[in-house]
């Protein structure tokens, strides 16, 4: 256990630039406790205390913002970032080294018993308010963007996006290959790049039509993450 809280407390600080030392992380860092006490509700769980571990996991749950159920698996190395909202349920297994942000939920699917929650492979990364739901394994080192909604199984090193998730990229394989950072601003658009495409598709059938301009004379396609009005002079 002691070796276990060891490896906690340096995810953090090597995770988060904001940590400056073991004390603070200690102190401050309520995904850390949540973390903790979840280790203690889970072997509480296996020992057939089942009450007891539910009722430490709703105090924690109450102490943190964060709700991880006692029967969760979670492999050395969480990482919690803020951590408000989270919610990890009964059969979720998580392997080494992940890290969630904050609003990340890992449901179920079903109301059937058994295996019902995802699994995590070494090294996910899952952005700030993602879902990821049912019996579906992320692979490992791969990472889920913010707010996208995840419900088919995810190759490892895989990038995926949008709602419902969409694989957008793939690194190949083993840590060295995907950065352990999540870097919102360089995901792609899905969403904008299908508008953009729609938008196209549409001028090139008015056209057709038309023999000539299309009826409207605005047109606005992405760049940057920003909506621009085109300036190809003969929209």
């Amino acid at each position: 256990m002691l070796k276990k809280m060891r490896h906690d407390i340096r995810a953090v600080k090597e995770r988060d630039p904001a940590a400056r030392n073991w004390l603070e992380i200690v102190l401050c860092y309520p995904g850390l406790w949540a973390v903790w006490w979840h280790r203690v509700a889970y072997v509480l769980w296996h020992w057939h205390l089942k009450l007891l571990a539910r009722w430490i996991s709703q105090l924690a749950r109450a102490l943190t913002g964060i709700e991880i159920h006692p029967g969760a698996t979670i492999g050395p190395g969480l990482f919690i970032d803020h951590g408000m909202g989270v919610v990890i349920g009964e059969t979720a297994e998580l392997g080494a080294e992940v890290t969630l942000y904050q609003g990340v939920t890992l449901g179920g699917t079903s109301l059937e018993k058994g295996k019902r929650h995802p699994t995590l492979g070494d090294g996910v990364v899952v952005g700030a308010g993602a879902k990821v739901l049912g019996a579906i394994t992320i692979g490992e080192y791969s990472r889920v963007g913010a707010n996208a909604v995840v419900v088919k199984p995810v190759p490892s090193c895989a990038v995926v996006v949008g709602v419902p998730g969409e694989i957008v990229t793939s690194k190949g394989s083993g840590p060295k290959r995907v950065s352990p950072n999540l870097e919102h601003g360089q995901l792609p658009d899905v969403l904008g790049d299908a508008v953009a495409d729609l938008v196209a598709r549409v001028d090139e059938l008015e056209r057709r039509v038309e023999g000539g301009a299309p009826h409207h004379e605005l047109a606005f396609t992405p760049g940057g993450g920003v909506w621009h009005e085109s300036e190809d002079p003969s929209i």
